[in-house]
Formats: C-alpha cells, structure tokens, sequence
C-alpha cells in the first residue's frame, strides 16, 4: 500500500511540474517550436517582410482577443465579434466616401457603435438571464445582415489618406496598428493586474455566487466587458477597414474562430477568473504564425481551420485536465 502511495505522489507532482511549467512558459515554448519548425520548413518565414506582415495582421485579430479575454474570464462568450468588424467598418467606409468624408465621425461613430452593440449584448444577457451564447449568436446574424443593408450589397473603397494611416501607416520602422495592439495590452493587463475593476472580475470568475455575496455588481461588471469588447471590435474595424481601403461586406468572417483561439490557447480558462492578457498576446502571435507558415507551405485554407479547431480542443482540454487535477 504504502509502495502505492509513492507511486501515486510521484504521478501527481510530476503532473503539477508540468502544469506549473505550462502555466508559466508553456505557450511560450510552444511559439518558439512552432516557428523554428516553420523556419526550417520555408525560409521566406524569418525574412523581415514576412515577419512585418505577421505581426499587422495578428494586430486585427489581437485588438479584439484583449477585449475577448475580459468577457472569458467572467465565463462568458461572444460570438457576434467578427459581425460587429463588417458593421463598424462599414460605417467607417460609408462616413468616408458617401456620408460626407469625415475623418472623425469616420473614426468615433464605428467606435461609438462597437461599444453600444458590446453594451447590448452584456445588457441583453445579463438582464435577460440569457446565455451570452445565444445573444451573441443573434447578434452576429443581425449585424451581418445590417452590414449588407447599409453597403446595399457592395463594397465601399476609397478612404482618405489621413483614415488610410490607421491601418497602413508607419510610425518609423514600426506598423501603427501593431502600435495600437501594443498599448492596448499593455493598458489592458494594468487594469485586470492593478486596478479594483480588474480584481473584481477575476473574483466575478472565479466564483460568481461569492463575489455577489460580497457586494460586487456583478451585473455591472459583465456589461462593462461586453462593453470593451465592441469597442475594441469597433477598433478593430477601423484598423481593418483602413488597411484594405474598403469597407468589405465579407469583414470579419471567422474571426470568431481566431480571436477565441487566442485567448484559449493564452491560458485564459472558458470556466473563468483564470488568464489574462499577456497569455492573449502570444496566442495571437502563435495563431497568426501558424496561418502564416501553412499559407507559405501552400497548405489550404480548409486545413488551417481543421489544424486551429483541434488546437482549441488541445488547449481546453489542457484547461479541463488542470482544474481537475487541482481539485484532487
């Protein structure tokens, strides 16, 4: 019996190592395999163009996966994000080229309007008692709907110059959206880390009875997620919408897929009060260089949807397999 107990202690603490392990650098590593794999696969991967184009595109998706991980670690969803990038961006196109050319109504009503339709969504399902799942998956059907009444179908192209340098534009060798990203990690992993707000929804999470019996608006809270989240959707849009010269009625469509992704497989838990942004960062780098180097080894797109979808399974699984060997 006793040989057994050793037996079973030594399982354990080898399995709380490489949780430990994971936790802390696991992701991490994971990106660096990945991309020397890439690497010695193609060449072209570490070329500095190649590398440049990464990182701007991870930016789009990376914008929205901050706002997602707010709205995870509260335990909730949203769907309706990528829905919430055509709208947004095409209002943005729609300021720009038919309503009058105005750089700011351009760049504050898309952001106005991805914040209110995040605050809906929040409103909607916690008011409601309804699962942001379903909210959510009304919501991108409505907004995907709404974006081809206001573009009447069709494209809309031919932004300013001054709108153009949001997405396109360099701040010396450096991208402008990857500055934007940058800041908002950063911005955002202060609040979640150093501020009262922040605490409170790690506590909302982690246990969402505990934190009402507390006294925390936990309603408050989970709007105000929802709320950040449509606003950096709306961000998002505009980074987008920018870069491509065009208000695109196809915007945004599976960025769901990526943004969830990112989070997950940064370490934030679908259960809540466990993650954070930093993690995000690197899931986002790690999903954007493994489309990147499947794109340069002419691997289809449907593939790269079967590889991220058994990637999210992985990481959840992951997730699972730590919170029950922490209750044991």
């Amino acid at each position: 019996m006793q040989l057994i107990s050793d037996e079973q202690e030594t399982q354990k603490s080898f399995v709380e190592r490489f949780f430990i392990f994971w936790d802390k650098a696991g992701i991490l590593l994971a990106f660096i395999v990945v991309c020397v794999i890439f690497g010695a696969l193609n060449p072209i991967f570490f070329h500095p163009l190649n590398m440049l184009n990464v990182i701007r595109q991870v930016s789009i998706i990376g914008v929205i996966a901050v706002g997602m991980t707010f709205v995870i670690l509260l335990a909730g969803i949203d769907l309706s994000v990528g829905s919430i990038v055509a709208f947004c961006g095409i209002i943005a196109a729609a300021f720009q080229v038919k309503w009058g050319g105005s750089l700011f109504l351009s760049i504050v009503i898309p952001l106005l309007i991805g914040g209110g339709i995040g605050f809906m969504n929040g409103f909607i399902s916690t008011k409601g008692g309804l699962h942001p799942f379903i909210v959510t998956l009304g919501s991108m059907s409505i907004f995907r709907g709404a974006t081809l009444l206001v573009a009447q179908g069709k494209p809309i192209a031919g932004m300013s110059q001054a709108f153009r340098f949001i997405g396109a534009g360099m701040v010396g060798p450096i991208p402008f959206p990857v500055i934007i990203f940058i800041s908002i990690v950063i911005i955002a992993g202060i609040v979640l880390k150093r501020t009262v707000f922040g605490r409170y929804i790690y506590a909302i999470g982690g246990n969402e009875e505990a934190a009402l019996l507390s006294g925390i608006m936990v309603e408050r809270y989970k709007i105000s997620a929802f709320t950040i989240l449509g606003f950096l959707s709306g961000l998002s849009a505009l980074i987008l919408t920018s870069r491509l010269n065009s208000g695109e009625l196809v915007a945004g469509q599976g960025y769901e897929l990526d943004v969830i992704a990112s989070v997950i497989i940064g370490g934030t838990s679908l259960m809540g009060g466990e993650g954070g942004v930093y993690g995000t960062l690197v899931g986002a780098l790690l999903i954007g260089v493994i489309s990147n180097g499947l794109n340069l080894l002419g691997v289809q797109p449907y593939w790269q949807m079967i590889v991220k979808g058994f990637i999210i399974i992985l990481a959840v699984l992951l997730d699972k397999l730590k919170r029950r060997f922490r209750t044991t």
